[in-house]
């Protein structure tokens, strides 16, 4: 996956960056567009006001009178309310802007996690993931919401000003203007110092995210090796740094808004100065200094508000290229536009196209490599009939999971064909594949809800009656209705309130309740107990009839029925053949079986005499 830098330092705004942002976000164009509009009236008013203030000076307190007050008085009201009834729009719109942005935005990360591919998970961490869909995408929404009113707002207010000034007294308005050059290169060097500061807050911040997932994650870990004091020290330290870099930032911000009130305070001084003298020597009205004199004071204030809204265009940039990276990253594996014509993709399936899988599976000079360049496959040829369960044995990193994978269409082959019912996978879809696998892992992974919730993620249509039938197969249905509430009780998030059996079992159930016609067992009985594995292996003897099966096996006593037993080492089948023939052949898997069996032995009259 191509990852973004975080220490990556963008100086300017990359227009290429947003365009490709506002790609993903055309259904709100409209609605930027007229909040957009809402702003140049809000800013527009705000440019007249003191016109109006220079009207009433001139027509009713310099002369004295009252004529035409009462209708001056009616417009100035009715433009007051009008602009209410702007900032309330406008706020308004933008707060439902910022919400439904944020929403889309992580409806198309969420989507586009789900038809990545193993390998992308390979090389992302939790944290950064969450980081990305979490804060990177509020800051986007916030700033594409709020920071264009302040961008419009400011450019119309400073535009509507100049203007103004400049039809009114170009000499008083170049004289007020003299202290921009300098505020612009003062704004330029603060700018600078807090986007780095605000770089540094947001790459510690990504860590730490990774730090509280990888805690949380691991704690029981964490525990058994007494390693709290070290991770709080760790953690303390990023924590620190990122307090540094955002006090830092916050320091820079904080004297940078002073400087600009003191710069446009010189520039008011001098409007004082030489439009003072003007209205004492007869050639500026009293109302056009006034007029001028709020010019100068408020000019300032949306020159401080656009600063402020490019560094933060320039410190979301980072966010923007990260989510952007997220949402163009292609799968891996994928599947081609014909396949998808005919039988739907992962969200919109046609399966009334769909074939009957009966579970044949053939590997053709199947050659597979990871990338990183770690060779684990090389013209791997291996036939499974219909109904068949196939075992495999070997060492760890040998290529067992990965042959079970690539079954799976987790991965895909480099070169080679696997054909399931004599046709090339790939000419089936993803969603018609993995709705016929049953796939139960060394570690289960339950999710919050209830237990029958977990058993129905299996297949979310499943009845009551399906969902115990389910769980009685496999053994499961007596332990769960000793359970407080049965079927209804909660399980915390992974499961943390069941045993490792009976998460176990609950996944076998939940794998079984979509009546698969392919299993896979990776290890499914490697972290158990001997009483749990007995009740597994009877659930396994019953639901693998009349279906293929893979069983990538750890304790061999689970595996004597298997109808052939693969000993792969170095990606390549090296034996072959039933319990019985193998142990005939007295070669590695004999040694294997009758190793473990010895160990076996000596655990039990351990425990014995014990």
């Amino acid at each position: 996956m191509a990852r973004i830098d975080e220490n990556k330092v963008t100086e300017k705004i990359d227009i290429g960056i947003w365009r490709k942002l506002f790609k993903y976000l055309t259904e709100f164009r409209r609605g930027l567009a007229f909040m957009a509009l809402l702003m140049v009236g809000v800013a527009g008013i705000d440019a007249i006001m003191p016109l109006l203030t220079r009207y009433a000076i001139d027509n009713f307190i310099a002369k004295k009178t009252m004529d035409g007050l009462k209708l001056f008085a009616v417009a100035y009201f009715s433009i007051i309310c009008f602009q209410v009834f702007n900032i309330k729009m406008f706020i308004w719109q933008a707060g439902k802007i910022e919400t439904h942005l944020a929403y889309h935005i992580r409806k198309l990360g969420f989507k586009r996690l789900q038809q990545l591919s193993f390998s992308y998970y390979d090389n992302s961490s939790v944290g950064w993931l969450m980081a990305r869909m979490t804060s990177d995408v509020a800051r986007l929404s916030e700033i594409i919401s709020w920071g264009l009113i302040d961008m419009v707002w400011a450019l119309v207010m400073m535009i509507g000003f100049l203007g103004i000034m400049f039809y009114c007294n170009v000499k008083l308005t170049l004289i007020s203007m003299c202290v921009v050059p300098p505020l612009f290169v003062i704004g330029m060097f603060f700018q600078k110092k807090i986007l780095k500061s605000y770089r540094n807050v947001r790459k510690i911040n990504s860590q730490l995210t990774a730090d509280f997932s990888e805690e949380v994650a691991g704690a029981k870990t964490t525990k058994t090796l007494v390693r709290e004091g070290e991770n709080l020290k760790e953690f303390r330290q990023d924590a620190t740094n990122m307090r540094n870099s955002a006090v830092r930032a916050a320091m820079f911000s904080a004297l940078f808004l002073p400087i600009v009130i003191s710069m446009g305070s010189i520039g008011t001084g001098f409007a004082i100065w030489i439009g003072g003298k003007s209205v004492i020597g007869g050639t500026l009205s009293y109302g056009t200094f006034v007029m001028f004199i709020a010019y100068t004071v408020q000019f300032f204030d949306p020159v401080s508000q656009l600063a402020g809204t490019i560094a933060e265009l320039q410190h979301a940039q980072a966010s923007a290229e990260r989510i952007i990276s997220l949402v163009e990253t292609e799968p891996d594996i994928w599947d081609r536009e014909d396949v998808i014509k005919k039988y739907g993709d992962l969200f919109d399936a046609k399966k009334e196209n769909w074939e009957e899988l009966h579970g044949d599976i053939e590997f053709k000079n199947v050659c597979f490599s990871y990338k990183n360049g770690e060779k684990v496959l090389e013209n791997f040829n291996l036939k499974v009939k219909k109904g068949e369960t196939v075992a495999l044995v070997g060492e760890t990193g040998s290529g067992k999971s990965t042959i079970v994978n690539l079954i799976c269409r987790f991965y895909e082959p480099n070169s080679g064909e696997i054909l399931i019912d004599g046709v090339d996978y790939r000419e089936r879809s993803l969603l018609w594949l993995q709705s016929n696998i049953g796939y139960v892992l060394q570690s289960p992974h339950l999710f919050s809800g209830t237990v029958r919730d977990n058993i129905r993620y299996g297949k979310l249509e499943a009845t009551e009656e399906e969902i115990e039938i389910a769980a009685k197969l496999v053994n499961a249905h007596s332990f769960i209705m000793k359970m407080e509430k049965g079927y209804d009780t909660e399980v915390s998030e992974g499961g943390g309130n069941l045993s490792t059996g009976e998460k176990q079992l609950i996944s076998f159930a939940r794998a079984i309740v979509a009546s698969p016609a392919l299993f896979v067992l990776d290890e499914a009985t490697s972290s158990i107990d001997t009483e749990t594995e007995r009740m597994i292996q009877n659930a396994i003897d019953k639901v693998l009839h009349n279906r293929t099966s893979f069983v990538v096996a750890h304790r061999l006593s689970t595996i004597v029925s298997a109808d052939k037993i693969l000993v792969i080492r170095n990606g390549k089948i090296t034996e072959a053949g039933t319990h019985r023939e193998l142990i005939r052949k007295k070669g590695y898997y004999y040694n294997l079986y009758t190793n473990q069996l010895l160990e076996e032995k000596e655990m039990e009259s351990k425990a014995v005499v014990s």
